[in-house]
């Protein structure tokens, strides 16, 4: 049978493929495994399989005897290794229970602490460690998180009846409450948990121990972790792991602590140890923002200009261990590692290690300096780099020398400017965002239910929580700014207002975050353009010497070419040439073009836009001169650029000499039932072949202008949109060489050009081979390809995609990431049957999927020679080109 229950530290044997697969065991059970196999201070433990989650979830919420039988035999396990008996009242053992999915996915699911504790093992607790305050503090503790986590009770109950209690005791933190005080209170919580339960706390420890290994399962399926993994493309038949651990204390005093490391600095990627720790503290208090935690190093905390001691002034020896073991598992690992660790009576304990989350640009440094130090290979050091985040640096900051109303300030989380309107709930968030405003959440601390609004906004301040909080572990992530432990911040909910230092403000108002220092700001603050040098510079060389496919860019305006250009672009891979029809100064040109009902009428219209669009096509070609440049000519129905409003039919009226009436009229019979699939693309070139004629002669005129003028000519690559036949595209390629000749003879010289199509429909992927023969390239418009293929407007999918996508009926959505099984299938069958005809044919991708990494990868598969993407897009698709052809 396969092995479902792996033990770990103490006595276990060693550890095997399995066991070391993230798949199976986890990110956490796997790296705990580890550590212990190479030495390393492990709490002994053992991992449930992320398929025993996944055969749970899929019948009916159940155990089968088999697992109950090899988690009792692993308990053993833990038992021998410790000594301690599981539920006995004189020596207890006592467990955590924790989730631990293949990735890491924090906050998102469930931790029970402090698991074996009754009215019995309590006493034992208390007599075994001499200490009955520590004992009664974590029996409050456990029955606190057990009814949240497992019995489903609102977490607010507890914390209410332990404020009062600090208050009636004029106390203000949670370690000047007593051994009776605590007593006190775990008769309160006892109470509630009766009223709100309506039966008594579990006294059984394995009814505890099943109760909190099923809520581990069954949050891998809560509402935040399907956000979660939705915002991060993780699919939702992956499962968690489940890791029970014997309990080491960080709260047995001041000889105890726990904390969170970094190897590194995960906000910049210095080589710096970064973190915090607390003194007396479990580790929830850390991650909670419950307690404001302490520096890891002395010279962060003078860096800060904090007064409490580091934990390298306050425990030299624990955090000498501490170290040695931070570059031993970087260099184990050669990865920067994320560390959650308990001291115990100044005994050191390794409670996990991870690959850390970091910033873009910690990626891009910790990558070219792990590889200068030789600890990764260049081919290692571009595949580290995740492309989409990158997306952090491609984007404008704070102007340095713009003025800045400072309100206060707090902890820089989070790296990025942020600036938006005030809103106080994760749900306000996500609805003002919805309606088109940009918005700061603002918190007293985040939790894992805040998800959904941190993902809306454009970034996150709290009033509580350190560097490690949820709020900054998460910000980090998703490359959101983060300004947390902003202590100044006092917020009032029943009123929607709040105070930040001395201004007093309201939901709605203004402010930035500059998540660099940590300051907040009243207001909008100018931004700046990034610069794209040093690391950033460096990888994408290397990125660029490793892949094969070019990149170019989908833009169709001066200013968007120069800043594709700026990001590394190769070309256009699309211009779309009906945006500039929409252009203020020439509508209603087009629309007396479009409503003439002869071609006299249409061809006086199109003079005057002729040298409208060859002004447009000069300006790009002059940024793009040497490039090839894929211009796509007049795609959508022309009802799109009609006039809707009476006053504007009254206008056309007299600008045109006809009725309103017959204009009406005229418009009327262009209005089309269903215009994504009626009269458009090359269906307008057949039908008004003079369209298409003023269009080529516009790129024609230009790139030999441009040519003349600088002596580097654009190579213009005449896209015929929407073909499903090859004599569609015979009959317009005759009308484009034929206009290319005119001009060529009116301007005494010549320039490269190619005609080619966009691959948008089943029938043109299918017929691939005839229409190769007249088309010099294909660009696969998956966008459309898309639409057409699964019969689903991208317009209208947002409906109803989301349910398809949590059901599983898509992995994503697939106008996001292209649908390789469908979609996939004509893209391939295409490119083969057109290179069958033109083995030279070039082949792209324009779609909105040229900028996704999984899209990217498939056309690297696929053989295609460049993809396109929008211009902030480039530097990603760069990246993920270059990961694809290291696959």
């Amino acid at each position: 049978m396969v092995q479902t229950v792996y033990p770990f530290g103490g006595d276990a044997a060693h550890v095997d493929t399995r066991q070391r697969d993230k798949t199976i065991t986890g990110g956490k059970g796997a790296n705990l495994a580890e550590m212990a196999s190479i030495g390393l201070p492990v709490p002994p433990g053992f991992t449930i399989t992320t398929e025993e989650c996944v055969s749970y979830l899929q019948h009916g919420a159940e155990f089968s005897d088999a697992l109950r039988e090899a988690v009792a035999g692993a308990v053993g396990h833990i038992e021998a290794s410790v000594g301690k008996k599981f539920g006995h009242a004189g020596d207890p053992l006592l467990v955590s229970v924790r989730s631990g999915a293949r990735v890491s996915m924090p906050g998102m699911m469930d931790t029970v602490l402090n698991l074996g504790l009754n009215d019995q093992t309590v006493e034992g607790l208390s007599a075994t460690s001499g200490d009955e305050r520590f004992a009664w503090d974590s029996y409050r503790r456990f029955i606190q998180m057990y009814s949240d986590v497992v019995l489903g009770l609102d977490h607010g109950l507890f914390e209410e009846a332990l404020e009062i209690a600090k208050e009636d005791n004029g106390f203000y933190a949670d370690t000047e409450l007593s051994a009776e005080d605590w007593k006190a209170l775990v008769t309160e919580f006892k109470g509630i948990v009766q009223t709100e339960w309506g039966k008594p706390f579990p006294q059984d420890v394995n009814e505890q121990l099943w109760g909190a290994i099923r809520a581990v399962f069954d949050s891998w399926d809560s509402d935040r972790a399907k956000v979660y993994r939705r915002l991060n493309d993780i699919p939702g038949d992956w499962g968690t792991a489940v890791n029970v651990q014997a309990m080491v204390f960080g709260n047995m005093g001041d000889t105890s602590a726990t904390g969170v490391a970094f190897t590194r600095d995960p906000a910049t990627g210095e080589r710096a140890y970064y973190g915090e720790y607390l003194i007396n503290a479990q580790g929830e208090d850390v991650v909670a923002g419950i307690r404001t935690p302490q520096y890891l190093t002395k010279a962060a905390r003078e860096a800060a200009g904090a007064k409490p001691l580091s934990m390298e002034e306050a425990m030299p020896e624990a955090y000498g261990e501490l170290a040695r073991v931070f570059d031993l598992l970087e260099k184990h690992y050669k990865d920067m590692q994320d560390i959650e660790f308990t001291v115990e009576r100044g005994k050191l304990w390794m409670l996990q290690t991870r690959s850390g989350k970091r910033t873009a640009k910690a990626a891009l440094k910790m990558a070219v300096d792990m590889e200068a130090d030789g600890l990764i290979t260049r081919e290692e050091a571009v595949r580290r780099v995740d492309p989409m985040a990158l997306d952090q640096l491609l984007h404008p900051t704070l102007d340095p020398d713009a003025e800045r109303n400072v309100l206060g300030a707090g902890l820089p989380a989070s790296p990025g400017a942020a600036a938006g309107k005030i809103v106080l709930d994760a749900d306000t968030a996500e609805q003002w965002v919805e309606r088109g405003e940009k918005v700061i959440l603002v918190r007293v601390e985040t939790s894992p239910e805040d998800i959904h609004g941190m993902h809306a906004a454009q970034g996150i301040l709290t009033a509580r929580g350190g560097m490690t909080s949820h709020a900054a572990v998460v910000a980090r992530g998703m490359g959101r700014p983060c300004v947390s432990g902003a202590s100044g911040v006092s917020i009032d909910l029943k009123t929607r207002t709040l105070k930040i230092g001395y201004q007093d403000l309201n939901e709605g108002d203004e402010i930035t975050l500059d998540g660099a220092n940590g300051q907040i700001m009243l207001g909008i603050v100018p931004t700046v353009e990034p610069e794209l040098a040093g690391d950033f510079g460096t990888l994408m060389e290397w990125a660029d010497a490793l892949r094969r496919m070019k990149v170019r860019t989908n833009a169709e305006t001066p200013d968007d070419c120069k800043m594709a250009r700026q990001f590394g672009a190769e070309g256009i891979g699309l211009c779309r040439t009906e945006h500039m029809f929409f252009d203020a100064s020439r509508i209603k040109a087009v629309r007396q073009m479009i409503l003439a009902e002869e071609e006299a009428g249409r061809s006086s219209a199109l003079e005057v836009l002729l040298p409208e669009q060859r002004a447009d096509f000069t300006a790009i070609f002059e940024v793009m001169a040497g490039l090839p440049c894929t211009i796509r000519l007049l795609d959508p129905p022309l009802h799109e650029f009609l006039p809707t409003q009476d006053s504007e039919f009254e206008e056309l009226a007299d600008t045109t000499g006809l009725g309103v009436d017959h204009l009406k009229r005229r418009a009327g019979e262009l209005h089309e039932f269903n215009p994504m699939l009626g009269h458009r693309g090359c269906r307008l070139g057949i039908t008004f072949p003079e369209i298409y004629e003023m269009q080529a002669r516009a790129i024609f005129e230009a790139a030999c202008d441009v040519k003349t003028a600088s002596g580097e000519a654009p190579i213009p690559e005449i896209m015929v949109p929407l073909v499903a036949t090859q004599k569609e595209l015979a009959i317009l390629k005759a009308l484009i060489d034929e206009t290319a000749q005119k001009v060529f003879a009116e301007k005494g010289t010549s320039v490269e050009y190619l005609v080619g199509t966009m691959i948008e429909l089943p029938r043109a992927a299918l017929m691939a081979g005839e229409i190769a023969e007249e088309g010099a390239f294909f660009s696969f418009g998956t966008n459309d390809l898309t639409q057409t293929t699964l019969g689903v407007s991208r317009d209208d999918s947002a409906k109803f995609l989301a349910p398809y996508v949590e059901k599983g009926i898509f992995a994503r959505d697939p106008f996001v990431s292209l649908d390789v099984e469908g979609v996939g299938q004509l893209v391939e069958l295409a490119a083969q049957r057109g290179r069958a005809t033109r083995p030279d044919i070039k082949l792209g991708i324009c779609g909105e999927h040229g900028g996704d990494p999984a899209s990217i990868a498939f056309c690297e598969k696929v053989g295609l020679d460049y993809v396109s993407a929008s211009p902030y897009r480039v530097p990603i698709a760069r990246l993920a080109a270059a990961q694809a052809a290291l696959k």
